[in-house]
């Protein structure tokens, strides 16, 4: 069974950095395009970041310029590089496959940002 783990979430400060990563095992990234997603309290999940089987890579627009998302087809894992952290990048973040999220949701990692 497929499984996906998310790490590297904490608590920052406004302005701070975070790296976040994605793990899996039994599925190998390179053949999907994957995306990280994010849900704060009282809200929809919503796409954050995709990046595509060739390396495009595309964001929501709140994040652009501060997010990049980039992976290492020859180990697996995907990142997920935040800067300039603000407040309302405060949610719990989850990486899967894109545009349907094909795989059991792991139990993502939790961004808080204090301002």
């Amino acid at each position: 069974q497929v499984q996906l783990v998310e790490s590297g979430g904490g608590l920052v400060q406004a302005g701070g950095s975070l790296r976040l990563s994605c793990a899996a095992s039994g599925i190998a990234f390179s053949r999907y395009a994957m995306a990280w997603y994010r849900q704060a309290t009282g809200k929809q999940r919503e796409v954050v970041a995709v990046i595509m089987g060739g390396g495009k890579t595309n964001y929501e627009d709140s994040v652009k310029c501060r997010f990049t998302i980039s992976r290492d087809n020859a180990k697996n894992p995907m990142y997920l590089q935040m800067n300039s952290l603000k407040p309302e990048d405060t949610a719990v973040y989850y990486c899967n496959t894109y545009p349907r999220a094909s795989i059991l949701w792991g139990k993502g990692t939790l961004v808080t940002v204090s301002s």
